[in-house]
């Protein structure tokens, strides 16, 4: 095995806060197999679950499949998960470790991580997962986020030794705000393999949801940014289509769907289930649907849809969807326009012929099993931090 590393990856949130949706399953993915694969892994993250805190010990590493992951508390500014214990170890152990991992862009502890990597000149790589896309800016919180941008976020960027983004999409979104950036390296998540089969009882709402027949299926955050309203307004063009949604409800957007649902004359085909699913509930969910459907407002990666390929579903994708071009270079799906009749339109070529959706849904399997392993991506991962541990490290912050 090549020399092993000492990594540090500063993430806001972590396990088991699972309902801040896919970017922590796949932090922890990749650091579970980075460790797997023999390298030292430590996590610093804090313990803020929404309005309370995980279950979890304060300040003390905790073993998480192999991970080290300390937890941090953060009493104050919690919306952007401000620690002042956690900037005193990163002050005082950044400097032992290979390389940084940085998480997200936006919140502090990235602002914390970023500025204790300069002044140990240890090289850091940034993942702002899916959060520098332009028109989610202007939509959420613009001012606030423009001047954190402008003040915070494009000095830490433009010192880091690498930018990492999942897809050639996020990508272009990094690249398009014209700073003087260091390079882009696009590197995929991975997709972990289903579960065993299971005995598990399933919940009364999962048998309901899943006794109507085949569905499209849409799985992950109920969240605007999701796009869910396409799916709802695709259905009245779609008449022999039912729709199931299921994830994490954020602000209260299940509200929403539902009266769009009721307005659109839809809501006997529409199924919303407003909380976190996982398990044999989740399987259940996945082998009853013909397919899955992402129709984000911008998706940097998409993994979900890449769970739904890994178990043999077609995936029918909008262009701003970070995995359409796999959907569309592997005859995995469709991609459609992010309008109502075209989304439609997918959604009818696709239940009308169970053959075809057998077709692309056994290439997006194929596919996801040849190229988006966890072991491979760690390895490309691992890769990418020797490149930048021997580089030149970025002057210390003032």
């Amino acid at each position: 095995m090549d020399q092993s590393l000492r990594l540090l990856h500063v993430v806001p949130t972590y396990l088991p806060a699972v309902r801040y949706g896919g970017p922590i399953r796949s932090v922890h993915a990749l650091c579970r197999e980075l460790a797997a694969a023999g390298h030292d892994v430590q996590v610093f993250t804090t313990s803020v679950d929404g309005p309370s805190n995980s279950d979890v010990p304060h300040m003390t590493p905790v073993d998480v499949e192999g991970v080290k992951v300390t937890y941090f508390p953060s009493r104050r500014l919690r919306r952007l998960y401000w620690s002042p214990p956690m900037r005193r170890a990163l002050e005082a152990s950044t400097g032992s470790f290979d390389a940084v991992h940085l998480h997200s862009v936006f919140l502090w502890p990235i602002l914390a991580g970023a500025r204790a990597a300069r002044a140990h000149r240890i090289p850091y790589v940034i993942s702002p997962r899916g959060m520098l896309v332009p028109q989610l800016i202007r939509r959420k919180s613009r001012w606030v986020k423009e001047a954190w941008i402008r003040l915070v976020d494009r000095r830490n960027l433009e010192a880091a030794a690498v930018i990492h983004a999942t897809s050639a999409i996020e990508a272009q979104h990094i690249a398009s705000f014209g700073w003087r950036l260091p390079p882009i390296v696009t590197i995929p998540h991975g997709v972990d393999d289903p579960p065993p089969p299971s005995d598990a009882a399933l919940s009364p709402d999962i048998i309901a949801a899943i006794s109507g027949g085949p569905m499209v299926l849409s799985f992950g955050r109920l969240s605007w940014e999701k796009g869910l309203d396409r799916v709802i307004a695709a259905l009245a063009e779609a008449p022999t289509v039912r729709a199931v949604m299921a994830g994490d409800d954020a602000g209260g957007h299940a509200d929403f769907l539902a009266s769009e649902a009721a307005r659109l004359g839809v809501a006997d085909r529409v199924t919303i289930l407003a909380r976190h699913v996982s398990g044999a509930d989740k399987e259940a969910l996945f082998a009853a649907a013909r397919l899955f459907a992402m129709t984000s407002l911008s998706e940097n990666f998409g993994i979900a849809a890449f769970e739904a390929m890994r178990r043999g579903l077609p995936v029918v994708a909008t262009p701003d969807v970070g995995m359409s071009e796999i959907v569309r270079d592997t005859q995995a799906g469709l991609v459609v326009d992010p309008t109502p009749s075209a989304i439609a339109a997918g959604l009818r070529t696709l239940f009308a012929d169970p053959e075809l959706c057998r077709q692309r849904g056994e290439a997006g399997r194929r596919h996801v099993i040849e190229h988006y392993g966890w072991p491979a991506v760690a390895r490309r991962m691992a890769e990418l931090y020797r490149s930048i541990a021997g580089a030149p490290a970025a002057r210390p912050a003032a």
